[in-house]
């Protein structure tokens, strides 16, 4: 509501005057009525919130009768400008000279105003219309009132309409809650324009122009909203982020009562309570917003209050960076899909499969054989997810005893255990927050971990090691583990629920040792970060590719390291690390020469398809999926012979195995490196008709 203010002089032109003034240094919301004894309507004033009365045109009259009660009373004080007064002051000392003005009072007045600023050079004599017949006299000073001058006067000073004094207007804006025009430019022009002599003013308007500027710097500089409300709660201070929390501008919050513009805001019970409104959730344009409100008082009067604003999610972006800080870790991903290297069918499947995980929210279990590239696969999973941008955390649940293990997950108060940090520690869960944990082996984790692990994942929630506080966590849980789980559940050692949970979504990777000819790519891309120059002989090739490879990826890795440390140009079967010359077979390279002779072969080949008969098909792609690194289970390779139009069951999958064996061509074994091709076979395979890479056969894909 706009504060109402009324203005009571002498005359009509001086009331007119004031109320220009006021209107363009205060502002245009101000309701403003005028009233002038020459107006005939002094005796008519209406209430106000604040009365600007002329003293000097009702000196002779009492105020009490003209004013109605309950407004504040600002009696006018009057200036000439700078210009007037340096007009005045060369004037000749000692010159006697009419002070006009429209009555006694006001030329007394000035003429005491003009000898407070300095005009001792001039001896004033006043004179109004009615007044005694006042001496010739060559000169005239008057203030906008030269139609009173008397004839005969030579020469006419006129300063101007007197103007509003700067202790006047400042006094004006306090009281009409208009305090922030106060430094502005324009009403600082205003004053440096005025004959003012009030070193007290000038000190006031210092001091409140550095006091705005730290008060703008600290509203700009703060990372969150900020409202300002006087004791009437209307207010006087916005600030942009608070304007942007609101979506209102400033310009329509400021002056406007609080109650009515923001009544979301609990203005009122702070003021009622005089107590501040500390941490609490209110909804504004649909978003969650943390609202604080601190009363400030002066002598024990409350004299406003300030209000401060977060976002919830503003609030959730600088807590996640300095969970950041505290660790001291940037927790990213340093790999892609693109940084996983296979062609092999199980691998280029397995990376389908992720992608389309990678899109989702559900823990994922991730299984495989150590070595098969768990957390590669966790990693890329996260980069191509809508989690890209937040905290990868990966923790190995068997590295961590599990005394510690707890607070690691959770975090910790301070004072929760001997030895915990000063000041608590925030746990893995919360640095993850709406970003990946990834647990890798998880089997590792003790029962009473279990437990809390599956009230995470159902509720979203922990409590840190000593605490009390629920803390919500928006976290993607990727689990991995190189052990057979579903057993391990079965034995009792594994919660079952837990299991559920973690595998909404489950990625089996497949061991080097079925990937093929992912060995060549593997190795070729180690060879290149390692700087080698070595190359293989189509014999050590083959040898690579036909081992078992029980520690899969890195186990080829160090095979790679030990190679490029031989420092050979081109490296023979007999140069292999004796680990993968152990499992080569009964003949493992002296014989390689004899079995890569092409009579070998042709004898070879014509007695495997006297024993095949009508089921060589069959035979060559038995043969081709070994060579190829598919499963060796007869039911795999009778369905996958089927799929490509060889005519094959169970029992000619088991027989040409058999076959293949007595020939010198597979070595079947049992258990985890299963059954594989002889060198000899290899060759075989590629010149045998019908199979992979034969003159005009057809190309099986295993």
């Amino acid at each position: 509501m706009a504060k109402r203010l009324a203005i009571l002089t002498w005359d009509s032109d001086s009331v007119a005057l004031y109320a220009r003034q006021v209107r363009e240094f205060l502002g245009e919301e101000i309701d403003i009525e005028t009233y002038s004894v020459q107006g005939g309507n002094a005796r008519q004033v209406a209430p106000a919130d604040v009365y600007l009365v002329s003293t000097c045109a009702f000196a002779d009259r009492d105020l009490a009768q003209l004013l109605p009660g309950g407004g504040k009373v600002v009696i006018s004080e009057v200036r000439i400008t700078r210009e007037g007064l340096r007009r005045l002051m060369e004037v000749s000392r000692n010159t006697k000279a009419l002070l006009v003005n429209i009555n006694q009072p006001m030329a007394t007045e000035t003429i005491a105003m003009l000898n407070q600023l300095g005009v001792t050079n001039i001896q004033f004599v006043p004179y109004w219309p009615g007044a005694p017949e006042p001496p010739a006299l060559p000169l005239a000073i008057t203030t906008g009132e030269s139609r009173y001058v008397p004839d005969g006067v030579e020469t006419i000073i006129d300063l101007g309409p007197r103007l509003l004094s700067g202790n006047t207007l400042t006094e004006l804006a306090f009281y009409l809650k208009r305090e922030h025009v106060i430094g502005q430019p324009h009403f600082q022009a205003y004053l440096a324009n005025l004959a003012e002599r009030s070193h007290s003013i000038e000190r006031m308007l210092q001091r409140s122009t550095q006091m705005e500027s730290l008060f703008d710097l600290f509203q700009q500089a703060l990372d969150a909203g900020l409202l300002g409300v006087d004791a009437d709660g209307t207010i006087f201070a916005c600030n942009p982020k608070a304007e942007e929390i609101l979506d209102v501008s400033a310009h329509q919050l400021l002056d406007s009562r609080a109650q009515e513009s923001l009544s979301a805001l609990p203005f009122e019970e702070c003021f009622a309570d005089r107590k501040a409104v500390q941490a609490r959730l209110v909804e504004i344009g649909g978003s969650p917003v943390n609202v604080s409100i601190q009363p400030m008082f002066r002598n024990g009067r409350l004299m406003g209050a300030y209000c401060i604003l977060q976002r919830f999610r503003d609030e959730e972006n600088r807590q996640q960076k300095m969970r950041r800080q505290i660790l001291g870790k940037g927790h990213v991903t340093k790999y892609t899909f693109d940084s996983i290297v296979g062609q092999s069918a199980p691998m280029l499947n397995a990376k389908a499969l992720a992608r389309k995980m990678a899109a989702g929210n559900a823990a994922i279990l991730i299984s495989g054989e150590s070595g098969t590239g768990k957390e590669l696969f966790a990693q890329a999973i996260h980069a191509a997810s809508p989690r890209a941008a937040e905290p990868f955390v990966a923790i190995n649940c068997a590295a961590i005893p599990d005394s510690l293990l707890e607070g690691q997950l959770f975090g910790y108060e301070e004072g929760s255990f001997t030895g915990a940090r000063k000041g608590g520690h925030i746990g893995f869960f919360e640095a993850a927050r709406r970003g990946t944990l990834f647990l890798d082996e998880i089997e590792a984790m003790s029962p009473m971990l279990q437990v809390k692990l599956l009230r995470v994942l159902q509720e979203k929630e922990i409590i840190r090691l000593g605490g009390v506080d629920v803390i919500h966590v928006d976290v993607r849980v990727i689990a991995a583990t190189n052990e057979d789980l579903p057993a391990i559940v079965r034995r009792g050692a594994f919660r079952k629920d837990l299991f559920y949970r973690l595998s909404v979504l489950p990625l089996q990777l497949p061991p080097l040792r079925n990937r093929g000819q992912d060995v060549r790519l593997l190795l070729d891309e180690m060879k290149e970060g390692l700087g080698a120059k070595f190359a293989l002989s189509p014999a050590a090739l083959q040898l690579l590719i036909a081992h078992s490879w029980d520690g899969n990826v890195r186990e080829l890795r160090n095979c790679v390291e030990y190679l490029a440390y031989l420092d050979k140009p081109v490296i023979a079967p007999e140069d292999l690390p004796p680990t993968i010359l152990a499992t080569a077979g009964a003949a493992p390279f002296a014989s390689a020469s004899e079995q890569a002779e092409p009579d070998r072969e042709e004898e070879v080949l014509a007695r495997l398809r006297r024993r095949a008969g009508s089921d060589l098909a069959a035979y060559a792609f038995v043969l081709a999926a070994l060579c190829g690194g598919a499963s060796t289970g007869r039911k795999s390779l009778a369905a996958q012979a089927r799929a490509q139009g060889v005519s094959m069951t169970e029992q000619t999958a088991r027989t040409a195995l058999t076959r293949l064996e007595e020939l010198g061509l597979v070595e079947i074994r049992r258990g985890r490196g299963g059954s594989r091709p002889t060198l000899l076979g290899r060759a075989v395979s590629q010149r045998l008709e019908g199979g992979p890479g034969a003159a005009g056969g057809p190309k099986w894909e295993i």
